[in-house]
């Protein structure tokens, strides 16, 4: 069973990992509810949420090589206007600081919080009040929202502002692609550009997450899924993520996210229902 219940874990990844409904907090559900009515854990989130950043590389190597390489040859002249005929303000050299700066306010947190987001973050009360509170400030950033501003306009106090977002994340419910989406919408950023600039500024801090969970489970007591099925799980992961986030790419071009508010709204209801009644337990 536990390969099946790995390779459905994965699809959960994999569907999740991008729209704005918080993989974490999906893996976290679904896990009670399989034979093994168990908490996958922080540990094997992580680790396959490498399978769906790859999907992220994929997806947008285009852009990551031409970020990648007019940052670095922007070093090539020190002092003028131009550095090997790049503007000092080129929008990818500064996308290339941002998706650096906007990273450090979550591996910070994230690593000095680590005993509370292994367990007080995997309460499933507080995952469902957090489904809903923050699908409907999702909701309020899409509709109010201008929607005027490109990518390319990205400021650096902008940037950081998502940076800071992006911390949100750490608790399951909140959704990495959600957060950072809400504020960028809530800056006036279109659709397209907030979920961008959030899909890049997430590959650091998730490779850092993943590889770091990955090396220290190495001699530890085996968590409820070995190697294995983790591996399994993350080439899922992989697969149905790259196809996600085709489809939700092309998606908010000329949709909302009301749908995902719903959805939000009414999964953190029903979870609410489901732990008042017993049927299943909160942590």
């Amino acid at each position: 069973m536990g390969f099946i219940e790995a390779i459905i874990l994965g699809l959960v990844q994999g569907l999740t990992e991008f729209l704005p409904v918080s993989s974490s907090a999906h893996l976290r559900i679904v896990g009670e509810f399989l034979p093994g009515a168990n908490d996958p854990g922080a540990t094997f989130t992580a680790i396959t949420q490498i399978g769906t950043e790859l999907a992220v590389i994929l997806y947008f190597r285009k852009d990551i090589v031409r970020i990648i390489g007019r940052w670095f040859r922007h070093f090539g002249s020190a002092g003028g206007a131009h550095s090997n005929g790049i503007p000092k303000n080129d929008p990818d050299v500064r996308l290339g600081w941002l998706i650096i700066i906007g990273t450090l306010p979550i591996v910070a947190i994230g690593f000095l919080a680590q005993d509370t987001i292994r367990t007080v973050f995997r309460s499933l009360w507080l995952i469902a009040i957090v489904l809903i509170v923050f699908g409907i400030i999702l909701g309020l950033a899409d509709y109010f929202g201008k929607k005027i501003r490109p990518i390319e306009e990205m400021s650096y106090g902008h940037g950081i502002a998502i940076g800071l977002a992006q911390v949100l994340a750490l608790i399951p419910g909140v959704s990495r692609s959600g957060a950072t989406m809400t504020m960028g919408l809530s800056l006036g950023y279109t659709r397209p550009a907030a979920a961008r600039f959030g899909f890049l500024l997430a590959i650091p801090a998730v490779f850092g997450s993943g590889l770091y969970e990955l090396v220290h489970s190495f001699g530890e007591p085996a968590g409820v899924y070995g190697y294995a099925e983790t591996l399994v799980a993350t080439l899922v992961a992989f697969i149905v993520g790259f196809v996600v986030i085709a489809f939700l790419m092309r998606y908010i071009e000329k949709r909302s996210f009301l749908p995902f508010v719903i959805y939000r709204v009414l999964l953190g209801t029903a979870l609410l229902v489901l732990l008042a009644s017993g049927v299943i337990q909160p942590l």
